[in-house]
């Protein structure tokens, strides 16, 4: 049920917008008062309000303090200013300090309902944006505790908050992308788009299309302009999975985008500035790639400005325990169903193994062991299906 503040020291007028905002019966709002700013901004203080009407002429208190004084104590309150004496102003002053919107005293009372469900669907689309950030945070979350895993930990909380580009180098499977989400949404970018670019299954004849867009007309299939993915990641971060996959030609224009911080796109002369974070991933070794002519040293040493090295699964099998056990919660919300355990045994067998298939094989065993095994996974059954 919506909480609505009506903060209003004159007590007609509350008195008539109480009644107004009760009878939307579809609503369901449940609607308090406040008789000054002062006692406004202690209910603020002490209650959770959806939204709050807000006078701008009061005593002891006027509604400019009132929101700018939420603001600075983060109450997340979204405020709606009313005024006699409404100027573009103070509706300009009242929006740079958070203000949802600003109304007319009286106010129409079309605009004020369109108003307040506007701001109460803002507030739903808010609380179900910060839920999915949670989701996908939970979903990219590094597990575990062996000394190699809690290194490569340090270095993300290190490294996210600067602009540094991070080369990121680990066998296939070990978790690189998790790295790279971690060190955007660590960042001061995260709110900014997070673009992944899987250079290894892109063709070379299309890769430069897909990072750089493309003008219309400039090939034969080229039918309408299209913006490539570093504008798309435009003050957010890109993600350059499988970086030692791409061809020399794309590699020099990624480049001159690091060296310049500009871009063209395909069949056009027109400079681009982008301004993005770029994150490298690759499970090869660039110093022999380089030594061999199949990768640039120039670009090497522009990604590399911090080196993060993941360590495969046989490198921290202490972690092995912990990892079946978040595999096993997940599987077990993802089917809807009961989740299984697995006797020490079991474990222990799957910490014997050789994993070269790293994380990404131990999530799929897991998986399968699940789905062929009773209520508890036992040695017999991991010796079956590993």
């Amino acid at each position: 049920m919506p909480k609505v503040l009506l903060i209003e020291d004159e007590a007609a007028i509350r008195a008539v917008l109480k009644d107004i905002l009760k009878d939307q019966k579809e609503l369901k709002l449940e609607v308090d008062e406040a008789k000054d700013g002062a006692e406004g901004l202690a209910k603020l203080e002490s209650e959770v309000y959806d939204v709050a009407f807000c006078d701008i002429k009061m005593p002891k208190m006027d509604g400019m303090e009132v929101l700018q004084q939420a603001k600075e104590k983060g109450i997340g309150t979204t405020f709606i200013m009313i005024s006699a004496h409404g100027t573009t102003e103070i509706a300009v002053d009242a929006t740079k300090l958070g203000a949802y919107d600003f109304l007319q005293k009286p106010p129409d009372l079309n605009r004020l309902l369109i108003t307040l469900r506007n701001a109460l669907d803002k507030n739903h689309l808010v609380k179900e944006t910060k839920t999915l950030k949670k989701k996908v945070s939970q979903k990219y979350q590094i597990i575990g505790n062996s000394k190699p895993i809690k290194d490569v930990l340090e270095m993300i909380e290190k490294v996210a908050p600067t602009d540094a580009r991070v080369l990121i180098t680990g066998p296939n499977g070990s978790g690189k992308e998790l790295v790279a989400r971690q060190l955007h949404e660590k960042s001061a970018r995260s709110n900014g788009q997070f673009v992944e670019v899987n250079c290894a299954a892109i063709p070379s004849e299309l890769i430069e299309s897909e990072l750089f867009g493309h003008e219309k007309g400039a090939f034969t299939s080229a039918i309408k302009q299209r913006l490539g993915k570093f504008e798309l990641a435009e003050g957010g971060t890109i993600f350059l999975d499988e970086i030692g996959d791409m061809s020399l030609a794309a590699q020099a224009k990624v480049l001159r985008a690091l060296q310049e911080n500009k871009i063209t796109r395909v069949g056009g002369d027109k400079d681009i500035a982008v301004n993005v974070r770029v994150l490298a991933a690759t499970n090869k070794d660039l110093k022999k790639e380089i030594a061999e002519g199949r990768f640039r040293e120039d670009l090497y040493h522009r990604l590399s400005v911090i080196v993060i090295k993941v360590p495969s699964l046989n490198e921290r099998k202490d972690d092995i325990e912990i990892l079946v056990d978040k595999f096993l919660d997940d599987i077990a919300h993802e089917y809807g169903t009961r989740k299984k355990e697995i006797n020490k045994e079991a474990l222990k067998l799957l910490q014997q193994h050789d994993w070269t298939g790293n994380i990404r094989e131990l999530r799929n065993v897991t998986e399968r062991l699940v789905i062929m095994s009773e209520d508890v996974i036992n040695p017999t059954e991991v010796k079956k299906y590993l």
